[in-house]
């Protein structure tokens, strides 16, 4: 019978574990996290965006946010969140985000999205 060294087994476990590590989502996506973000964009982009999953953009030219994930990465909305959207439109309020609440937003984001 042979047994695996330490060693061995410790490598075999990271290498079948790390895709699974690598692949969890880097937003919340629990209930309350959720809906704090689905509220916050109903709160502050709904006037103009469509924010559910088969809503219609209020705002013509303003993308549905279930396709946001298609034009460009989400989290490269983390520092724009963080430190206050502006827009070269003058209808887009200026608004910036707390770190707790830019997570709560990019998850839910991360759960309309239609891929």
């Amino acid at each position: 019978m042979t047994f695996l060294k330490p060693v061995c087994l410790c490598v075999m476990i990271t290498a079948f574990c790390a895709p699974a590590i690598a692949a969890e989502d880097p937003y919340p996506t629990d209930p309350v996290s959720v809906a704090t973000g689905q509220e916050l964009a109903e709160i502050y982009c709904a006037t103009c965006h469509a924010v559910g999953t088969d809503d219609e953009s209020a705002q013509s030219g303003a993308p549905a946010f279930r396709d946001l994930s298609k034009l460009y990465p989400l989290e490269s909305l983390e520092e724009p969140l963080a430190e206050g959207i502006v827009t070269a439109h003058d209808n887009m309020p200026e608004f910036a985000f707390e770190p707790d609440d830019i997570d709560a937003f990019l998850g839910y984001l991360t759960t309309i999205q239609s891929n």
